[in-house]
């Protein structure tokens, strides 16, 4: 699997104290189509019982872009709500996010990690992720 290096001056960090939950929830129930009008309070929920990536600018410490995990860190992980600040796109963080999130779950030995994605196919099949070859066997409750 190829590994993307952060662009100069970039961090990510999984300490949920350093997290912009403000700019987090006005992202996602803003300008992500799978969470529009998500509450507040749900976002919350959804932070505190997650893995969660922060990408930060070294410089200023503002916080770019966010990644969260739902994972029983041991065999099964969803990446998810993965959001890129628009002032900050076209730079390649959102491949270097997922490959960060990716780095940090292989030493778990998670037998799959999965994702949905309605547009971004290309920035998860940079980093390893394929479409679902035997999509017979799942199945969902709750289609959105």
């Amino acid at each position: 699997m190829t590994s993307f290096e952060l662009p100069a001056g970039y961090r990510v960090s999984t300490d949920p104290d350093r997290l912009d939950r403000a700019a987090v929830h006005r992202w996602l129930s803003e300008d992500a189509y799978w969470a529009l009008g998500r509450p507040r309070e749900k976002q919350e929920r959804a932070i505190d019982n997650s893995l969660n990536f922060g990408l930060y600018e070294e410089g200023s410490g503002a916080q770019v872009g966010y990644a969260r995990v739902v994972t029983d860190r041991a065999t099964f992980a969803w990446l998810c709500d993965v959001f890129i600040a628009p002032e900050a796109r076209g730079r390649g963080l959102g491949t270097a996010l997922a490959a960060a999130v990716r780095d940090e779950l292989a030493g778990l030995g998670l037998r799959r990690l999965l994702l949905a994605t309605k547009d971004a196919h290309g920035v998860y099949a940079k980093v390893g992720f394929e479409p679902m070859t035997e999509t017979e066997k799942w199945m969902v409750l709750g289609q959105q």
